[in-house]
């Protein structure tokens, strides 16, 4: 609901189903034997590292990371904290600008999300860091 700014997301697992019971089960093979978080560790600094230069953006009022989750919040003012009214819809205005750059950030709201999937390169990071950089600048205009 973007007037009360409240959302709640869910999906549905496959926990009572044996094939994706399987499929877990292999899949926990190939963390064990993949070195997956490790690598995942170095992804995730990447991440950070492509995104530290919006913690100076007027209107980047916070980013948050937990490994490779990160939540890039837009506001009107930095100093303040003071958000863009919901209608104006500025997340939206940075999603639209990275389709056209063959990327997809997802925002709720005016804050922008990441979650990529485990397989990304740090290649691919840092265009994504570049897509919603200049998303930004285009959803704060006016």
């Amino acid at each position: 609901d973007y007037e009360t700014m409240r959302a709640f997301l869910h999906s549905h697992s496959y926990t009572g189903n044996p094939i994706g019971c399987a499929v877990a089960l292999a899949t926990l093979d190939i963390f064990r034997d993949e070195n997956v978080i490790e690598n995942n560790r170095q992804l995730a600094r990447c991440m950070s590292e492509s995104v530290a230069h919006l913690a100076d953006h007027p209107n980047v009022g916070d980013i948050r990371q937990h490994g490779m989750t990160m939540a890039i919040e837009m506001v009107k003012d930095k100093a303040s904290k003071t958000p863009f009214p919901w209608q104006e819809r500025r997340g939206i205005r940075v999603y639209k600008h990275s389709l056209t750059r063959q990327a997809l950030l997802r925002p709720l709201g005016n804050v922008l999300y990441f979650m990529p999937p485990y397989v990304i390169t740090e290649e691919q990071i840092r265009h994504l860091a570049q897509v919603a950089t200049e998303g930004i600048e285009i959803a704060v205009k006016d």
